[in-house]
């Protein structure tokens, strides 16, 4: 009877914590949902910069609205995951997080022609850079995910760009680009999934080296501007 006691009080503790787990994933669950939503909306403002030059400022401006309120939902996120839980509950988020490091550093790529640094994008997000076991922050591996996204993005630019006549912007992605896989190659990537995403960038480098090639042999590549000296 005894042992029977204790049995049941185990399994009783066993099924408060896991509806304590389940209270926590709804509530972590529902403030992804609302975040994510804003993550579609600016996928949806940027997509101007394929067919629209005049529309890129409007667009990143509108980004940079749409990541403030982005920012208030990964404060909800920080305030509402548990110390020590990062990694329990990071499925929730981690697709989320990628998509908005990659419109971040696309939005900032077309303000400056610059890399968003990790810590810039945390910034930006209103979270902890720093990698950590405890507490929310911007894991490393998804800002990796969201420049390869990138790398896909500007890829897919590079030909619309000379599908507008803008055979200058070709140049300045190639650049950036090839840059960007001398780095990634740098890193020694096990077979995951940013392993299998970063075999898709030597798809991105080749799409892009066929624009500059073409613009080249038609004579369209512009000619660098002359060094003047002192």
């Amino acid at each position: 009877m005894c042992e029977n006691h204790v049995i049941n009080s185990l399994f009783t503790d066993f099924q408060s914590n896991m509806d304590k787990e389940q209270e926590i994933r709804e509530v972590i669950r529902n403030i992804c949902k609302d975040v994510g939503q804003i993550s579609r909306e600016a996928t949806t403002v940027l997509q101007v910069i394929h067919h629209n030059e005049a529309g890129i400022n409007p667009a990143c401006l509108k980004a940079r609205e749409l990541f403030e309120k982005a920012r208030e939902g990964y404060a909800r996120l920080t305030e509402a995951l548990p110390p020590n839980d990062y990694y329990k509950y990071q499925e929730h988020w981690r697709t989320m997080t990628q998509r908005y490091c990659f419109l971040i550093a696309l939005t900032i790529w077309l303000e400056t022609g610059i890399l968003a640094t990790h810590d810039t994008i945390a910034q930006v997000l209103g979270i902890s850079a720093l990698e950590r076991k405890t507490g929310f922050h911007l894991d490393i591996e998804d800002y990796l995910n969201g420049l390869l996204q990138l790398c896909s993005e500007l890829s897919r630019l590079a030909v619309n760009s000379v599908t507008r006549g803008d055979f200058e912007k070709p140049m300045q992605i190639s650049k950036f680009v090839m840059e960007l896989n001398a780095g990634f190659r740098l890193l020694n990537l096990k077979n995951d999934h940013l392993r299998k995403r970063f075999d898709v960038l030597k798809y991105d480098v080749k799409k892009i080296e066929e624009v500059v090639y073409d613009l080249s042999i038609r004579g369209l590549r512009p000619k660098p501007e002359p060094v003047v000296d002192g």
